[in-house]
């Protein structure tokens, strides 16, 4: 069975870096599948939401690059973004229980859609929003591929 990973925003930003992408975000996505990569809706929400900050800064041309980068994501994962479903939901609950004022509670959300299809979280995230979900797979190109 294939591999298949859900991309979190700080990797689809790196990613647009081109050329200048960390070396190990360049190698995961030269040698990943197009058919096995991902897009959380979240990470949408999340690139959207920066489009429009920057809209309220009175940035014009940074928004208008970061929405014509926005549409080409769009394009192209057009069939391959997921969404948060009833399953994802209840194991959202499952992950939050317990937990006061947990600040991730967005990566929480990508890790119940991770976790509920079998898939691998790509993230340079360093700290702890996905630390600590059990049996939730994780890949970190900016660690794990460092050398690559």
């Amino acid at each position: 069975m294939e591999t298949t990973y859900l991309l979190d925003t700080n990797i689809l930003s790196e990613y647009r870096k081109g050329k200048g992408a960390h070396p190990g975000v360049r190698h995961f996505f030269n040698t990943a599948e197009d058919s096995s990569l991902f897009v959380p809706v979240q990470v949408i929400g999340e690139i959207r939401s920066g489009i429009e900050k920057l809209r309220r800064l009175n940035d014009r041309p940074s928004a208008i690059v970061y929405e014509k980068w926005l549409d080409a994501v769009l394009g192209e994962f057009a069939d391959r973004i997921v969404g948060f479903d009833m399953e994802s939901a209840q194991m959202w609950g499952l992950l939050l229980s317990g937990e006061k004022g947990d600040p991730h509670t967005i990566d929480k959300q990508i890790a119940a859609m991770a976790l509920v299809r079998g898939m691998t979280v790509v993230t340079g995230d360093r700290g702890v929003a996905f630390r600590g979900v059990y049996g939730l797979k994780i890949l970190n190109p900016l660690l794990d591929g460092a050398n690559s």
